[in-house]
């Protein structure tokens, strides 16, 4: 009689919610394994968005290329209004995607963001008004986020701010200047090219 009881409270305690066929530990590790391949994944993810975004300006900066080009005023005025029109459309297309991957940052890094990109907006500013001494403010900012500056002096305040942001920001920083040293460059070929087609 011992024994059945002993036994009918085995089965029902193996019927009752305490009851594993694996141990706290091997679930605990399953779910560890799950997460890490989310992990991965999310990673993945991320990467994936910030190439697209990357895409998305590269496409950007061509079409511009292209409507700024000298190419463009080579071809006879029929053929320039349907390259424009084309470049336009395509501009608006790409600009209606939209693609973002947020960063997570704390307050100092919230701070230097934005003094940064407070500090590269004024640049952009002073290159509309006077291209070079706004160009020679750009390339000593870019220097302060690129291993091999070019030859100019370094803004040691600048890179302060740089190396204050996240990381993800500092790439951003560093495309957003290598951009704006393209177009600078592109611009004063253009300029050469139509001065010189004046003489």
């Amino acid at each position: 009689m011992a024994q059945a009881k002993i036994q009918a409270k085995m089965n029902d305690a193996m019927g009752s919610k305490f009851s594993r066929t694996l141990s706290m530990a091997d679930r605990s590790g399953q779910l560890l394994e799950s997460l890490d391949q989310l992990e991965m994944r999310v990673e993945a993810l991320r990467e994936t968005a910030s190439a697209m975004e990357q895409e998305r300006e590269l496409i950007l900066e061509t079409i511009q290329s292209i409507q700024n080009g000298q190419e463009l005023r080579n071809v006879s005025q029929g053929e320039r209004e349907e390259l424009s029109l084309t470049a336009n459309r395509l501009m608006g297309r790409a600009l209606c995607v939209e693609v973002s991957v947020g960063t997570i940052r704390n307050s100092q890094q919230e701070e230097a963001l934005r003094n940064a990109t407070s500090l590269i907006d004024e640049i952009v500013k002073k290159l509309l008004d006077d291209m070079n001494s706004g160009r020679e403010r750009l390339l000593a900012v870019y220097a302060a986020c690129v291993t091999e500056a070019p030859p100019v002096p370094i803004d040691q305040k600048f890179q302060a701010l740089v190396i204050s942001c996240a990381l993800e920001d500092q790439k951003k920083i560093k495309r957003r200047l290598e951009t704006l040293v393209r177009n600078v460059e592109n611009a004063g070929k253009n300029i050469k090219i139509m001065d010189h087609q004046k003489l």
